[in-house]
């Protein structure tokens, strides 16, 4: 398959997007509010059915069961997955092709890649990424979560929170505390088998604590785990030890990529259903689309979603390229999570009763879209970053 150049879709990249439609459209939007009701969605079954398309593995190596393509293919899928209605079922998507894989496929051992990575894109395992605590949501150095070696083994101990996909997943990729020292240079990342099996007994020493309740994205299951002298072999470490912070890090930038990127479409189809009903909504002896306010503020979004789609292009062009886009891919995070916070808001608003109703779109949106300015990295820590990437504040002395 061509690469074509990065981030200008080619016929490939649309093909992908038109697969994954049929498919959402077929196996995944009648089920959403059967989903949404139950807070789970059965996570296996529908992985299993986009691994059998080859919708999971689209920019890791061939070897291991993928297409080998770069990210810009990631990216277009990511978009055409702003086709689901709702945040939940995309993002439990996003955490297994962007999240909790990028580190094992770039750095993990042959060895480790095959048993993780092939089932993974295959569908045939759920992943999970573990870094929140707690104690440690935004400052991801702050984890507490140890694993001490034990003869061949680590022996792990710590509770890993807001987890999501972790009351279904067959394993974590789990950051942990490997050793003293800089926060920065005292982590790894190891892989821990979470079952015994797909659907089987949880490893001895993991504890589903609390399946958490949110205010949106319900038919994700986002867990609080616990876990109790969880011993795994030292050779399920990613790569070198002491070096988890940063792979998680570089990990970081695909998943706030991601991030920007999945939510072109569904912010698009926000404001394209509202005027849809603005245009059928009658007020004071005309349409509510006739009101100039209205029309200004819905052409006041689109222009500020195209923004986003630009910045986003751009970023994950450089990023192809091979370029650090740290940056870019923060500026992203922060404007996708304020425009999933504005733009559902504001048609809300136009939707009036209706808009404040479970089952409307629009109000699933506004609950759903709120995330986007914490998980990943609130707004704070992408203005951080951004501010000592400019020099406007000053770096954090080596700890």
């Amino acid at each position: 398959m061509p690469q074509g150049t990065p981030m200008n879709y080619t016929h490939e990249h649309l093909e992908i997007q038109k697969t994954l439609k049929r498919f959402i459209d077929a196996e995944i939007n009648p089920h959403v509010d059967e989903w949404e009701a139950a807070e789970i969605f059965p996570a296996h079954e529908v992985f299993k059915k986009l691994g059998n398309l080859g919708l999971l593995g689209l920019t890791k190596p061939e070897a291991f069961g993928g297409a080998g393509l770069d990210y810009s293919y990631a990216m277009a899928m990511a978009e055409g997955l702003g086709h689901i209605d709702c945040g939940g079922v995309p993002m439990a998507i996003g955490v297994q092709t962007d999240m909790c894989t990028p580190a094992l496929a770039r750095f993990g051992s042959d060895e480790l890649r095959r048993e993780f990575l092939v089932p993974a894109i295959a569908g045939d395992a759920v992943g999970c990424i573990g870094v929140s605590e707690p104690g440690a949501g935004s400052d991801v150095s702050a984890i507490k979560s140890v694993a001490c070696k034990d003869g061949d083994d680590y022996v792990i101990t710590g509770q890993k929170m807001w987890i999501t996909n972790s009351l279904q997943a067959d394993w974590m990729c789990m950051l942990v505390n490997t050793g003293e020292g800089s926060a920065h240079k005292n982590k790894s990342l190891v892989m821990v088998p979470m079952r015994d099996g797909p659907n089987g007994k949880l490893t001895k020493g993991i504890e589903v604590a609390q399946k958490i309740r949110k205010i949106g994205m319900n038919s994700s299951d986002t867990g609080l785990i616990y876990f109790d002298e969880v011993r795994v072999p030292q050779r399920y470490r990613i790569g070198d030890e002491g070096q988890g912070f940063i792979y998680q890090m570089q990990q970081f930038q695909e998943e706030r990529l991601w991030a920007a990127a999945s939510c072109l479409q569904s912010l698009s189809n926000c404001i394209a259903w509202t005027i849809e009903w603005a245009q059928e909504r009658k007020l004071f002896g005309a349409t509510l689309a006739d009101q100039q306010w209205v029309q200004f503020k819905l052409a006041e979004m689109k222009t500020e979603v195209e923004s986003l789609r630009a910045l986003t292009y751009r970023a994950g062009e450089l990023y192809v390229q091979g370029q650090d886009v740290t940056e870019l891919a923060s500026m992203a995070k922060l404007k996708a999570g304020r425009l999933n916070r504005i733009v559902p808001d504001t048609c809300l608003q136009f939707w009036g009763g209706m808009g404040f109703t479970w089952e409307n779109k629009v109000s699933r949106m506004y609950r759903d879209g709120r995330l986007g300015s914490i998980g990943g990295g609130a707004d704070e820590v992408m203005l951080g970053i951004l501010a000592r990437i400019m020099g406007v504040a000053k770096r954090p002395a080596a700890r």
